[in-house]
């Protein structure tokens, strides 16, 4: 039944007077999770809930105050972020440069007319085209990685007049209906097929598998617009391709003239020891994809960005691929703009590939200690995967780092492989303070 204005105001008065108080009592940190166990079932869902590492019958924790390479529950347990809602904090938690900047823009204006010029949006689109790879240009500003996809999509058929797409199997590209049919995980998209129809899934790493993709389709009479890839798969269980695979799709793309999109939405911005995974391998794509990282861990923001050869239609009409309202808006485009300065000026890359390095060897080291349980580690830069026997193993090992207060990937659903994506700003010892929370979770996993 629907609310009076006064129980609305008293129930949003109390909830304000939480956000804004500098210290929580005690029993306004109980009151939270006890609030937050009751709106979820009743107002979100409670699958949600269940599908957390921090909730149980028995204790459930929430999550208020974060900082660097921590967050914090509401009684104050410090937590290790090696989760990094993954990829968002590659700068950490409320990085103080980040901060400054929303702050100073917060004050002056947080959103824009719609009607005249916003400037920070301008700004930051010449920024990217200044950091990204070759020629890549003309970016569009939207709020989510899979609305970027989403746009690289709809350009590739604007801009080729062509409608097929190729992607691959276990690659993830979002969840709106569009990126969807180019993911290529079937527990997403089978309650929505059929999706659209012209996508065409192929294996992971394999180039060869790409062009005979592309020759079926061309031989039957269709036309293909793009192909669609992550240079690392992150939800797919971060599967590294051969180095000349990126290379390989350049040339096919060139040689079908379809567009090549990389979505680096995960990978980009620093976290696999370059700039761009692309960049490992020099290769520039027609289309690239921003998000995640991109916002600096403050702001919800993403970007497709490609050459101005594809950009023509968008002169007659700006608006036909979209209108996102609030996209690229002030608030989160100075948040943009001061992560691309902060990466930058700090060597966000270097420094990922040297801690990337350093805990890469160690994760290494204890599966070789267990070999049966934990099949393998791998990655690049602070993107990494630790594989296990089984799901329920993995699901198993995240529950107990978490009980030690060390977050990382593996879910309820899929935990076979574990993701690994701090920050930057971790330092050596919680490295290994991480470390030695693994091992002792695998000692107790195998008994």
């Amino acid at each position: 039944m629907r609310a009076t204005v006064e129980e609305v105001l008293a129930e949003s008065e109390r909830i304000l007077g939480l956000i804004e108080s500098e210290q929580l009592t005690a029993a306004e940190r109980d009151r939270i999770v006890t609030d937050s166990l009751e709106n979820f079932p009743l107002y979100v869902t409670e699958a949600i809930l269940k599908s957390r590492k921090s909730y149980s019958d028995q204790f459930s924790v929430a999550e208020w105050s974060d900082e660097g390479a921590v967050f914090r529950d509401t009684h104050g347990n410090e937590y290790i972020d090696c989760l990094g809602g993954f990829g968002v904090y590659l700068l950490g938690h409320r990085h103080p440069r980040i901060i400054r900047a929303v702050e100073k823009q917060l004050h002056r204006q947080a959103l824009h007319s719609q009607e005249l010029i916003d400037p920070l949006r301008g700004y930051l689109s010449k920024l990217v085209a200044m950091i990204t790879p070759g020629d890549l240009q003309h970016s569009y500003m939207v709020n989510a990685g899979t609305e970027a996809n989403e746009m690289a999509l709809k350009l590739a058929r604007l801009a080729t007049g062509k409608k097929w797409f190729i992607s691959t199997e276990k690659g993830f590209h979002g969840k709106t209906m569009g990126s969807l049919s180019a993911t290529g995980k079937g527990l997403y998209r089978k309650p929505y097929l059929r999706s659209d129809p012209g996508f065409q899934h192929v294996p992971f790493g394999n180039a060869a598998a790409v062009e005979e993709a592309i020759r079926q389709l061309e031989l039957t009479g269709e036309t293909v617009a793009g192909v669609i890839v992550e240079p690392i798969q992150g939800e797919g269980g971060v599967n590294i391709p051969p180095d000349s695979y990126l290379p390989q799709l350049r040339e096919i793309c060139d040689r079908h003239q379809c567009l090549l999109i990389v979505d680096e939405i995960q990978t980009g911005m620093g976290r696999t020891g370059t700039l761009f995974a692309s960049d490992y391998v020099g290769v520039t794509p027609d289309i690239m994809t921003l998000g995640k990282a991109f916002g600096g861990g403050v702001a919800p923001i993403a970007c497709m960005v490609t050459k101005h050869k594809w950009w023509g239609q968008m002169e007659d009409n700006p608006f036909i691929l979209g209108s996102s309202t609030f996209g690229g808006n002030p608030l989160c485009a100075s948040a943009a703009i001061a992560t691309i300065h902060t990466i930058l000026e700090e060597d966000v890359p270097g420094i990922a590939a040297e801690k990337g390095g350093y805990f890469l060897q160690g994760l290494k080291a204890i599966q070789e200690s267990y070999p049966d349980v934990m099949v393998e580690a791998r990655g690049r830069g602070l993107l990494m995967g630790m594989e296990f026997a089984n799901h329920e193993t993995g699901y198993l090992v995240a529950k107990s780092m978490f009980n030690q207060r060390i977050l990382v990937g593996g879910t309820l659903n899929n935990a076979q492989v574990i993701r690994i994506e701090p920050p930057y700003c971790i330092s050596y010892e919680q490295i290994d303070q991480v470390l030695a929370g693994l091992n002792t979770a695998l000692h107790d996993a195998v008994g």
